[in-house]
């Protein structure tokens, strides 16, 4: 089965904040993807509002749970007390904790596993206890040590962090390199029960390989280069293109 496509939205949020206008429409952008066959949107909200408006979240839930049932709202961020409370609020699916200043421009490494265990582990049972599915975001060469505490802590899922990977665009050797440690770690993290995400300037032309190394990859989110393309080739096709990189029949 194909890996489930999840679109993040907040490059889309981004335009539309650069005028005090309500175009581009991230409501909107969200539907044509979920009419197009995403399986869901990825949102995250920073704290000060760059892209994603906390208006954003309970819009955005309102539209997958009525317009789409069955479809998924993922919702990513530093678990601050803050976060934790607006999750709670919302409920979305799918939590994915990442270890973000709130100055940084993007997420761009995993957590510290060992370092971060006991606050992990809290926050796990506190997410889960509300019937949130929980993934941590973790490097994509991670160690094994680091995926036995991701499972240990009450995660149900790891995405994998392809920055490094996507950053090979121009070099094959160094790309095919970062394929096999992606799946390296995939296969540790499966074989401890973890099912996998993976997400960061991912695209169509790096996603066919990372796909069938890692074939059980549950479910990709992808923004970035999702947008660029669909600045050229539209939103509905451009999941399409997306959709068939992936494998699924379209």
């Amino acid at each position: 089965m194909a890996a489930k496509l999840s679109v993040n939205l907040n490059a889309i949020a981004m335009l539309r904040n650069r005028r005090d206008l309500p175009w581009p429409d991230v409501v909107g952008f969200g539907r044509i993807a979920l009419e197009a066959g995403a399986a869901g949107v990825t949102i995250h909200p920073r704290p000060d509002e760059r892209h994603i408006r906390f208006s954003d979240v309970p819009a955005l839930k309102a539209l997958v749970k009525n317009e789409f049932p069955g479809r998924e709202y993922n919702i990513e961020g530093y678990p601050s007390e803050d976060f934790l409370e607006l999750v709670e609020r919302h409920l979305p699916d799918q939590v994915t904790l990442v270890p973000d200043d709130p100055a940084q421009a993007t997420s761009d490494h995993g957590w510290d596993f060992a370092a971060n265990r006991e606050r992990l582990s809290e926050v796990c049972a506190r997410l889960k206890r509300s019937g949130m599915r929980v993934s941590l975001f973790a490097d994509g060469d991670c160690s094994e040590d680091d995926v036995t505490i991701a499972r240990e802590v009450g995660a149900d899922r790891i995405e994998l962090y392809t920055g490094p990977y996507g950053g090979c665009y121009d070099d094959a050797g160094a790309a095919a390199r970062w394929v096999e440690k992606l799946g390296t770690t995939a296969d540790r993290a499966m074989a401890r029960g973890l099912d996998i995400n993976a997400g960061h300037d991912l695209t169509i032309a790096n996603l066919p390989a990372l796909a069938t190394r890692i074939p059980k990859l549950a479910e990709v989110s992808i923004g970035h280069g999702l947008t660029a393309d669909a600045l050229q080739y539209g939103m509905a096709e451009t999941v399409k293109r997306y959709r068939r990189a992936l494998g699924d029949s379209v």
